[in-house]
């Protein structure tokens, strides 16, 4: 496929709330060096598959509205990215070995975008 006929697609990353509260608990002096080495694994990769990444962004406070209102809610993605690849699955199979991933209990979900019609 040329970069034309590519897909979009949006990478969920995951990691459960408990998770991160036991994390941010860690001795820093434990916590430190280890964030350090996954940074760097992280760049390492994001360079590795620079020409499939659109953007990603940081997640923050995060709101729900319903039929009943706003109200402020919590959940576990804390990164997103929007990618591009030849198919579903060679967008997922790009993120088998991500450092996000050696995170205990994290997850990459890859969401196929396409445009909306009829609006």
């Amino acid at each position: 496929m040329t970069d034309a006929t590519k897909q979009k697609f949006l990478a969920l990353y995951l990691i459960p709330a408990s998770v991160m509260a036991d994390w941010a608990k860690t001795d820093p002096a434990i916590r430190q060096p280890e964030e350090q080495k996954m940074q760097a694994a992280w760049k390492k990769w994001m360079g590795e598959h620079a020409k499939m990444i659109i953007s990603t962004e940081v997640g923050g406070k995060t709101k729900r509205v319903t039929a009943s209102g706003v109200s402020d809610t919590k959940n576990d993605i804390i990164l997103y990215s929007f990618v591009e690849a030849d198919s579903h699955d060679a967008a997922a199979s790009a993120f088998e070995n991500h450092p996000h991933l050696q995170i205990p209990q994290s997850s990459i979900e890859i969401m196929h975008v396409r445009p909306m019609t009829g609006t």
